[in-house]
């Protein structure tokens, strides 16, 4: 089976990119997602933030990191993401 065949039959999944804000839980970190949203009567765009929590098997991922999360089945109460990849890591100075 190859690559396209599989998506096909897992089906598209979200992908979203965001900042990790906390890593304290194991093979867990909270990731802040941050879009822009246009304002229902003045059309100015609003910052909206959300808050998810992604599995992350091997504790890699620190507080700032920006990361792309996917959507993935139930992993326990509270987590429906993966991390997927490493994007960004702050300079430390």
């Amino acid at each position: 089976m190859t690559t396209n065949e599989s998506m096909n039959i897992r089906g598209i999944r979200k992908r979203r990119v965001g900042v990790v804000v906390s890593d304290k839980m194991d093979k867990t970190v909270v990731i802040q997602i941050e879009r822009l949203v246009p304002h229902p009567v003045y059309k100015k765009y609003v910052k909206r933030r959300n808050n998810v929590k992604a599995h992350d098997e091997n504790n890699e991922y620190q507080v700032g990191d920006r990361v792309e999360i996917v959507e993935t089945r139930p992993v326990s109460k509270d987590k429906r993401w993966r991390v997927n990849k490493l994007i960004d890591r702050p300079v430390v100075r």
